[in-house]
């Protein structure tokens, strides 16, 4: 907070302007959301995904895929925009094989949306933030 008002009323004699921008820039980002997928279990699946109330899109993955990895902050990023109206989910499928199994899931990254407990639209791989905005827009209609 000292920083945006030194920003406002004036700098310390130490500071540059840069810090200075990059003080009042990082409060910003604090007070954006922080909304972020939660972690999900074989156990906790049900409960967590199949009985929510709002649509859920679950990025099923593992540590060592690369893909996961290059999806990982798309779905953070949508986690954040989509606040409120769409649950995001990780299923780590190397410590919980038994909903993967059930599901049939094959490769990852699978993303799969839920809406009303059933599967409502699934993902196979890579794909553009574009592909899993349209998938879930179509779920919030």
């Amino acid at each position: 907070m000292s920083g945006i008002l030194e920003t406002l009323f004036g700098k310390k004699e130490d500071e540059t302007p840069t810090q200075a921008v990059a003080e009042v820039e990082a409060g910003e980002q604090m007070a954006a959301s922080d909304a972020k997928p939660i972690h999900v279990t074989d156990e906790t699946f049900e409960e967590l995904v199949l009985n929510s109330p709002l649509p859920t899109l679950v990025d099923f993955w593992a540590p060592w895929c690369a893909p996961c990895r290059m999806i990982a902050p798309i779905v953070e990023d949508l986690a954040r925009d989509y606040e409120g109206r769409v649950l995001f989910a990780k299923v780590n499928t190397d410590e919980n094989v038994e909903m993967a199994g059930k599901l049939g899931i094959m490769g990852i990254p699978t993303l799969i949306l839920f809406k009303d407990g059933q599967e409502f639209d699934r993902v196979v791989g890579y794909v553009q933030r574009r592909t899993l905005e349209d998938k879930l827009k179509a779920a919030l209609a």
